[in-house]
């Protein structure tokens, strides 16, 4: 017998509804399950990288995209920004109420607001991926104090190969005497601010690990007129700008009668972007603590 045409546009309706509810609730259970991360410095050519990561990353979901006060791409829609289409959500520079809704930030900006946000991250427990570099050394303290509350990683870079390359350097500096010279070069974009890049610091800072000694005393960044001769137990480096590049490092070490290079060149942002996305759900597992991307790449002990 066939259903009455009134009854069954009835039944339609409500099995639409419930469907459209139980879609819904699927969404909603899916998000909710998902990493909620708040991207800071959404407008850069980073954020904007990173945007695109969560999107192609199970497990995360973005929730927020943050802009200092002023920004012109304040209100923009982040998905449109990453070249995604629309996403719903917009660009804002009100921290508070998008972190009240946040599991962790994912922070490549600049050392004033990477304090801030570290102090926010500290008072909600929240996970804080940090990979802005020039931090003061006062403002590498405020980060470090965060850390008792919040799941910090910081590394001054986020990729695989480069803290791969890291473990090497501490090797080879470890295994080789002070006739070999460790020279670090590295090269980025002309819009660059800071010299030398935390890239070539966190080399720096693996070569004096293996070789047993303090950066602070060792380091050398500026040879300019009549330097005179090279000190014994010195880590150089030398800082170039220009063009696009997205980053060059390479680790000399050059003893006598020869030279070992260890290099490594970054071809695409994304590189950094989906190593930050991975600390931040690496992290979401761990106690309060200040981690690198050594400790999420299981690097640590090498």
């Amino acid at each position: 017998m066939a259903c009455p045409a009134q009854t069954w546009v009835e039944t339609e309706v409500r099995a639409a509804k419930y469907e459209k509810y139980e879609l819904f609730q699927w969404e909603y259970e899916e998000i909710m399950s998902d990493m909620r991360l708040v991207v800071a410095g959404a407008g850069g050519r980073m954020g904007r990288t990173l945007i695109e990561a969560i999107s192609d990353t199970d497990g995360a979901v973005l929730v927020g995209a943050i802009e200092a006060p002023g920004s012109a791409v304040i209100g923009r829609d982040a998905g449109e920004l990453a070249g995604l289409g629309v996403n719903g959500i917009l660009v804002t520079h009100e921290i508070e109420p998008l972190l009240a809704e946040a599991d962790g930030i994912l922070d490549f900006t600049v050392p004033t607001a990477t304090v801030i946000l570290a102090a926010q991250a500290a008072r909600r427990g929240l996970v804080h991926v940090i990979g802005t570099t020039g931090l003061a050394a006062e403002q590498e303290g405020i980060v470090a104090a965060a850390c008792a509350t919040a799941r910090i990683v910081k590394s001054g870079n986020m990729s695989l190969g480069v803290n791969l390359l890291a473990a090497l350097v501490k090797r080879v500096a470890r295994a080789l005497d002070a006739d070999f010279d460790i020279e670090i070069l590295e090269m980025h974009h002309g819009r660059k601010t800071d010299a030398p890049s935390g890239t070539a610091l966190l080399l720096g800072r693996a070569a004096a690990a293996g070789r047993n000694i303090d950066l602070a005393r060792h380091a050398v960044r500026v040879r300019d007129g009549h330097p005179g001769a090279r000190r014994s137990g010195d880590i150089g480096f030398a800082s170039l700008r220009g063009g696009t590049v997205v980053g060059e490092h390479s680790v000399i070490f050059a003893g006598p009668h020869e030279r070992i290079e260890l290099v490594h060149k970054a071809e695409d942002r994304m590189i950094f972007a989906r190593g930050a996305v991975k600390a931040a759900l690496w992290a979401m597992e761990r106690k309060p603590g200040l981690y690198s991307m050594a400790d999420v790449l299981g690097l640590s002990d090498i």
